[in-house]
């Protein structure tokens, strides 16, 4: 498998031609995207068909994590004749927030096939999601994607948004890559159960035995030499902040974008 990052910013990126979180899982031709935040279908279209995906993981209901399935509906829905269609796996009420956006009655209708995400494990393609509950709204998703033809071959864990890390654990095993929001940077975390910091994403990831650690979602004015420095005092391993455009493979040697690494 390989990621592309599409959208590594948070609610309001700085970084002009940064886009809030996308995360494209790739292998053998099929693919899956997990979140579409804004400003991510224009570099999902610039990258790859969307009218193709085998579907998009929505972990949860903030617009910097959906909003661009506006974007996505309009595209499949005007220009293909007929019609395409995506899956979306979402928390409850996807439909109805996607309503209250546009103003308008089921706006998903015909072109985004919205289904409840739960505890537990579906499969997209080829792709195996699995997923447990974390803390930040009432209704947040960490994402675990593996093969189903490789159920055992190292993962990519996606912590979306965060607020314990612990709550995370369980859904990491030895070997996968973590990429991990780092929302509040260097620490303290000012705002206790609502994003994680660098020190939490490093205690966590050397518990867990994960094999390399991508750092995403890291707010504005956040120093990220720092944010680095407070996850490497507790993770040994590789870490990397991500940005838009990068391609890292899943499961293979450390592969990280070097220029990222600090």
């Amino acid at each position: 498998m390989e990621l592309l990052v599409v959208g590594s910013g948070a609610a309001y990126p700085n970084r002009p031609g940064t886009a809030s979180s996308a995360y494209v899982v790739l292998h053998d031709g099929a693919a899956i995207c997990l979140d579409i935040g804004q400003g991510a279908f224009a570099g999902l279209a610039g990258r790859l068909e969307p009218a193709d995906l085998a579907g998009v993981v929505v972990s949860h209901l903030h617009p910097d994590h959906f909003v661009d399935l506006v974007a996505l509906r309009h595209y499949l829905r005007f220009e293909f004749h007929p019609p395409r269609a995506v899956r979306v796996m979402a928390p409850s009420g996807l439909a109805q927030r996607l309503d209250g956006v546009t103003g308008e009655v089921d706006f998903a209708a015909g072109s985004l096939v919205i289904e409840d995400r739960e505890v537990g494990t579906f499969q997209l393609g080829p792709f195996v999601i699995e997923s447990v509950r974390v803390t930040h709204t009432d209704d947040s998703f960490a994402t675990r994607v593996t093969l189903a033809a490789a159920p055992d071959a190292p993962a990519l864990v996606y912590s979306g948004d965060c607020g314990r890390a612990a709550d995370l654990a369980p859904l990491v095993r030895p070997g996968d890559m973590l990429l991990c929001e780092v929302a509040f940077g260097p620490g303290p975390v000012p705002v206790p159960d609502l994003h994680l910091d660098g020190a939490a994403v490093g205690r966590l990831a050397a518990e867990v035995g994960a094999s390399q650690v991508l750092l995403t979602h890291l707010q504005l004015n956040r120093d990220p030499a720092a944010t680095l420095a407070a996850v490497r005092a507790g993770y040994g391993g590789q870490v990397a902040l991500v940005s838009d455009g990068d391609r890292v493979t899943i499961g293979g040697s450390p592969s990280l974008p070097a220029d990222n690494c600090g």
